[in-house]
């Protein structure tokens, strides 16, 4: 998986955000090698209810901003927190509950991506 330096360090302070509340099954799907792709690479990580789901998205958002700066260029599904999508151009993280991310599964939609799938604890 090749990444700039701030598409690296973004996408490790998005995991860091993640972990910090315990978010799950933590999966990078590499799309720089897609043409037309949205992003170059998402990141989705499940959380077990909507206050999870909120909690995940606010320490990414938490996070990035102390680390480096930045805010998600856009933000959509906060209101009822099935589905959090936080887009910073280059890398979206995509915050779901499980049957909402097994029902659309991103990883098979984009089967020509490479998948990385982060070891729980």
């Amino acid at each position: 998986m090749t990444k700039t330096g701030n598409t690296d360090h973004l996408i490790h302070k998005i995991i860091e955000g993640i972990e910090e509340v315990k978010g799950q099954n933590t999966t990078i799907i590499d799309l720089s090698g897609i043409e037309n792709a949205v992003a170059k690479y998402f990141i989705i990580a499940d959380g077990t209810s909507n206050t999870q789901v909120n909690a995940i998205a606010e320490s990414i958002k938490k996070t990035v901003s102390k680390n480096l700066q930045q805010k998600p260029w856009h933000v959509e599904g906060e209101e009822n927190a099935e589905w959090i999508l936080m887009d910073y151009v280059d890398v979206v993280a995509h915050v779901m509950q499980r049957p909402i991310r097994e029902f659309y599964n991103l990883e098979e939609l984009w089967g020509d991506a490479k998948v990385m799938q982060l070891k729980n604890d």
